[in-house]
């Protein structure tokens, strides 16, 4: 369906360059999305996907294992499409503390990533509503140290920002003027905490119309791209379509980049809400998917790795296991963050990890003789597949992006 215009342009001067900063009109679309048979069926199989997802925790025999990694292995994919270098092992190095010459800058912001999704799930898990102060909070925290700590971390931009181009009068896009946010933020809200009996979409719906309308609104200076794609899995998540939030679409989105432009384009100029929902979907789907066969991977090595320590052990059979045990909780680890986390003292734990490094499950990578370092080495191919392929810096982020 083809509705025209999804808002209206305002014509502003910033720094001496005028140009056309466009204005939303609030959720939902008018006239109603033409939700045809396709359409449905794309979003039932969207639906079933995410209940593949959900379902991650009765595979898994404690599911922090999986979300653990994978929260980091988003975290890495959202920041590498803003432009950062970082790895998932020098995310992993840099919380223990032992990151010699990983790019600083950029893990800091990986880390702030991490830290500001970690925030948003407490504060729902205490009772806060998804709502603009939980944004602006994680907000505070994703820009609060390193590149953008100086664009007003938790706070509505005051001044214009834009998307490509040098400057307003060059951009592909300009969002709302500063004084327009407010309001744009506030109906966005509104929609997203709307009743459910008024609500007229279902979630995954109301999750793909957020989507768009808050990288339109473009609220922040720094951080929208983050904070977006985070809004995704937390409706999600505080709609109850998952008890956690772990669908992240980063990969698809930058596999697919241009298209998602475009898309985004098309419902701004030509309201074609149908077109974004049709690929927003066909996301979720892939993406679930993915996540299951992740979690799938996962469960075999464990039993694999567990089945080869019980027949090649022998007596050192049971602390092998407690010691792959904590490697599956965190798959890049010190010997004395492992005696933390197991009880063991640091004789059998060296041994351990000896043991497992000549049956290939563990390589040492510190290249030091003390305060040894040992990475899960199959864990972590597993969990940075598709991840350091995009570790390239984006000359394509401007103002806001």
């Amino acid at each position: 369906m083809q509705r025209g215009l999804t808002g209206h342009f305002v014509p502003i001067v910033h720094e001496g360059h005028a140009a056309n900063a466009f204005v939303p009109v609030p959720l939902p679309p008018e006239p109603p999305l033409d939700l045809s048979s396709t359409l449905r069926k794309q979003l039932e199989q969207a639906v079933h996907a995410l209940g593949g997802l959900d379902n991650i925790a009765t595979l898994l025999p404690d599911p922090d294992i999986f979300l653990y990694t994978y929260v980091r292995r988003e975290a890495v994919l959202s920041s590498q499409i803003e432009g950062t270098r970082s790895t998932l092992s020098d995310l992993l190095l840099f919380e223990l503390e032992e990151a010699p010459g990983v790019p600083f800058d950029d893990v800091r912001e990986v880390s702030n990533y991490v830290r500001a999704l970690e925030h948003g799930m407490r504060r729902l898990q205490e009772g806060l509503p998804l709502c603009n102060r939980l944004l602006r909070e994680m907000h505070a925290i994703l820009l609060d140290s390193g590149r953008g700590q100086d664009k007003r971390p938790g706070h509505f931009r005051h001044t214009q920002n834009w998307i490509g181009g040098l400057d307003v009068s060059t951009a592909t896009f300009v969002p709302p003027p500063p004084q327009e946010v407010e309001s744009c933020m506030a109906a966005l809200e509104n929609f997203i905490s709307m009743p459910d009996d008024a609500q007229p979409y279902e979630t995954l719906v109301k999750a793909a119309l957020a989507h768009v309308q808050f990288e339109t609104i473009h609220p922040f200076l720094d951080g929208n791209g983050r904070l977006g794609r985070m809004l995704i899995s937390f409706i999600l998540h505080a709609d109850g379509l998952l008890r956690h939030p772990l669908l992240y679409l980063s990969l698809f989105l930058r596999q697919h980049r241009q298209r998602y432009f475009d898309l985004l384009t098309n419902v701004r100029l030509r309201g074609d809400w149908e077109a974004w929902l049709s690929f927003f979907l066909e996301g979720v789907q892939q993406v679930a998917g993915n996540a299951v066969d992740t979690a799938s991977k996962l469960i075999l090595l464990f039993h694999d790795d567990e089945a080869r320590v019980s027949n090649y052990g022998g007596r050192q059979a049971g602390t092998l296991h407690r010691v792959l045990h904590a490697l599956q909780r965190r798959p890049i680890a010190t010997i004395t963050w492992v005696c933390q986390h197991t009880g063991l003292t640091h004789p059998p734990v060296s041994k351990a990890m000896k043991r497992l490094e000549k049956m290939g499950i563990v390589r040492e990578i510190s290249g030091r003789q003390r305060g040894r370092t040992y990475a899960y080495v199959r864990y972590l191919q597993i969990m940075e597949t598709g991840v350091n392929s995009f570790a390239n810096h984006d000359g394509n982020k401007q103002h806001g992006s």
